[in-house]
């Protein structure tokens, strides 16, 4: 396939463990970790290992970075992960929530040059101004990605001011950008597996428009393949790219030729930016998806548009309402163009009532022939146990949520609250459960179904030889202190099945999900949930959780429960629904609420599992 043209600002992950500087001119230091490299000059591909015996690393010859162990108020510096023409992103432990994270510092090489221990100031007056611009920019831009939460769009945990720079704090992010991943696969993708990279990334764009932000700059390197899931990110706004770029006329510097539409080259009369801006960038990515090549840039097609449809280079390869799609949102005339990101979803098919519940479809068809790229600025995940792939720790925001409280479904599905998933405990009248007494939820008594019966029968029929355990960390949360996290034990090895139940009678699949897939247990592991990037915090209101912990010889289908998707989460049916998809079950040993196990082939086979069930209460 075709290159990008280059990117000033794109953030480079060389090899940790290579010395002195590699030809980026990039500082490397020496065996902090082992990297395993599929193709020594491609960063996109580099995974980074940490290795527990490695020595401390040397601090000396980071390039414009700080050293690593510099402390940044709560935040250790690790090791320096990449540097890009405006900023340097460094690996960092967060020792207040014990966690890795990933610090990118705004640094534009051209205008500042750093001084003292930490502080940085601008090489000359005549470029001050330029600098403070970029820099608020840069805070703007980490305020606004705070303010959203969505799977696919990277999460600031936080931000601030300070040495003459400014910093923003974000999940430590692992995966392949969709340009390596497209190189990898070797042939076009198929249309499943494009729709399935398009509705995320479609989903998060209509997001941030909602706010009137826009990207700006999206191609196939601003976007990253996340390790495990295949969830695409969008990475890189570099809002203060752009406007260092705008001051010094450096258009080089701020457009991507190929993706970005005409009217981001000028200010034209009747061509003003708006969601049709990133649409058209959006369409370019698939267009090389498909062609392997960018189309013709768009300031060319003006004069003498030589841009051949899709419609007509690919046809019988993909449908024709998707090849006529992709070719409207490339219209050169922003008038003529589709004009917004759900029009585009409208037009590709991308409608919610149609899309599978289970994580995007085909995303498994992209080859994991090459180990992930460590990149600071992008969100991962767990490889699905299919893969024999190790686990990534990672830490990173997922689709927050509102609370268990206010019920399982409204904690654990909307995405439209900071980083943490929040999970507070319903009200009281939970059905009993273990050791959990009431009864039940009105809206669910009322309907004949009890989902904390249902879990007590589904504990009454597991396999004794799992023997598993699961133990609270605290049974009870005192909202906006304490954290949710549970410790699991099994003596045979298995597949974790998390049910969280609310009072609100909602019910949610927790494990697995589309942020981390599958998770699985070996045997006496003991297993501390949850895990990066995951994070449950107590909110209002008080009152009891019901956890269903399983671990199951074989990985479960929960598809007869018609769960329906809500962010990277599974809602399951309760009252009504539960009861009628209940009645229409075959008898059976195990509740139809555990889901059935897979069988190889589909033929008959044991169905082994162990279940507890765990209660936490939420007070003040």
């Amino acid at each position: 396939m075709t290159p990008d043209a280059p990117d000033d600002d794109r953030t480079v992950v060389w090899p940790l463990g290579r010395a002195g500087r590699d030809s980026t001119g990039a500082g490397g230091h020496a065996s902090h970790a082992t990297l395993r490299l599929a193709h020594p000059a491609d960063a996109d591909r580099t995974q980074w290992l940490p290795r527990a015996d490695s020595p401390s690393p040397p601090v000396a010859d980071m390039g414009n970075g700080l050293p690593v162990g510099t402390l940044l108020g709560e935040f250790e510096l690790t090791a320096l992960l990449g540097e890009g023409g405006f900023g340097i992103v460094y690996l960092a432990t967060d020792h207040s929530l014990q966690r890795q994270v990933a610090i990118k510092e705004y640094m534009p090489a051209e205008l500042a040059v750093r001084t003292g221990k930490n502080q940085m100031q601008v090489k000359s007056e005549r470029n001050r101004e330029t600098f403070e611009a970029g820099r608020k920019s840069f805070v703007n831009e980490a305020r606004l990605l705070a303010q959203f939460d969505h799977p696919s769009l990277v999460k600031v945990y936080r931000f601030w001011e300070a040495n003459g720079t400014a910093y923003m704090v974000m999940p430590f992010y692992e995966g392949k950008t969709l340009k390596a991943t497209l190189r990898d696969l070797g042939e076009p993708p198929a249309q499943a597996w494009l729709l399935g990279v398009l509705d995320p990334l479609t989903e998060a764009l209509t997001v941030i428009h909602r706010q009137q932000c826009y990207h700006r700059d999206i191609s196939p390197d601003n976007v990253m393949m996340l390790a495990g899931s295949q969830r695409p990110l969008l990475l890189d706004f570099g809002a203060a790219r752009r406007v260092i770029g705008d001051m010094t006329q450096a258009l080089t510097v701020i457009l991507k030729p190929g993706y970005a539409p005409v009217e981001q080259y000028a200010e034209i009369p009747g061509m003003q930016q708006g969601p049709w801006t990133d649409v058209y960038a959006l369409a370019a990515v698939v267009y090389f998806a498909i062609m392997g090549k960018t189309p013709p840039p768009s300031v060319g097609r003006l004069l003498s548009d030589t841009y051949v449809p899709l419609a007509q280079a690919a046809a019988g390869r993909y449908s024709n309402a998707f090849l006529a799609a992709i070719d409207h949102a490339l219209v050169i005339q922003p008038g003529l163009r589709t004009p917004s990101i759900e029009q585009l979803r409208a037009e590709l098919g991308l409608d919610s009532s149609a899309r599978s519940p289970s994580a995007p479809p085909q995303l498994d068809a992209a080859p994991q022939r090459a180990a992930p790229a460590a990149v600071a600025n992008a969100t991962g995940g767990h490889p699905a146990p299919r893969k024999s792939t190790p686990l990534i720790a990672l830490a990173a925001g997922i689709a927050a949520v509102a609370g268990l409280g206010y019920g399982a479904y409204s904690a654990l599905s909307a995405a439209t609250r900071p980083a943490t998933a929040a999970l507070a405990a319903p009200g009281a009248g939970l059905a009993r459960a273990g050791s959990a007494s009431g009864t039940g939820s009105a809206s669910n008594a009322a309907a004949g179904f009890d989902v904390g019966a249902e879990f007590e029968r589904i504990q009454q029929a597991q396999t004794p030889s799992f023997k598993l355990r699961a133990r609270a960390t605290k049974s009870r949360l005192r909202i906006g202190h304490d954290e949710l996290s549970f410790t699991v034990q099994a003596e045979r090895d298995g597949f974790l099945y998390v049910q969280a139940y609310g009072s609100d009678g909602s019910l949610v699949l927790i494990y697995p999900n589309a942020t981390v897939g599958s998770q699985k247990i070996r045997k006496n592991q003991s297993l501390k949930l949850p895990q990066p990037p995951i994070v449950f915090e107590t909110t209002e209101p008080v009152g009891p959780t019901l956890l269903l912990v399983m671990v199951s010889a074989r990985e479960r289908d929960f598809a007869a429960l018609e769960p329906r998707k809500d962010g990277p989460y599974r809602l399951l049916p309760v009252g009504a629904d539960a009861q009628r998809i209940a009645a229409a079950q075959r008898p059976s040993r195990v509740p139809f609420q555990a889901g059935r196990a897979i069988c190889p082939d589909g033929s008959a086979c044991e169905d082994e599992f162990g279940a507890v069930v765990l209660r936490f209460d939420t007070i003040r």
